[in-house]
């Protein structure tokens, strides 16, 4: 199994970033996938998360409203579009296989999102 995000880097309060995972190993289409991040200092927190069909998502309040999570089964990759970012969002960003109630069976290596003026 292998999660490769991208797309982390440095953006100035307001900005976007779009980070990707891309996914082999496993089948991809029958996983919900979640991004979680982790702030220095602080514990995981699921952000974001979609069922394998994507007919339903998961937000957690502190992104609603300015991040999206996407998927392309055929490109086996889930993305999240991060929108009017703000310094509280600086964090390592992860995608993994799971929910935070069902648990998360894979992880990939993370990305790191700095917000920074």
């Amino acid at each position: 199994v292998q999660l490769v995000e991208a797309g982390g880097g440095l953006v100035q309060p307001g900005g976007s970033l779009r980070l990707s995972c891309a996914a082999s190993g496993f089948t991809f289409s029958s996983s919900q996938m979640t991004w979680v991040r982790q702030a220095a200092g602080k514990g995981l927190e699921g952000v974001s998360s979609m069922t394998s069909s994507g007919s339903s998502t998961f937000y957690t309040d502190s992104v609603k409203g300015r991040f999206t999570i996407s998927r392309d089964n055929a490109k086996t990759t889930v993305y999240l579009q991060m929108n009017s970012l703000k310094s509280e969002d600086k964090a390592l960003y992860y995608c993994a296989t799971g929910s935070g109630s069902a648990g998360y069976n894979y992880w990939g290596q993370g990305t790191q999102v700095t917000v920074s003026s």
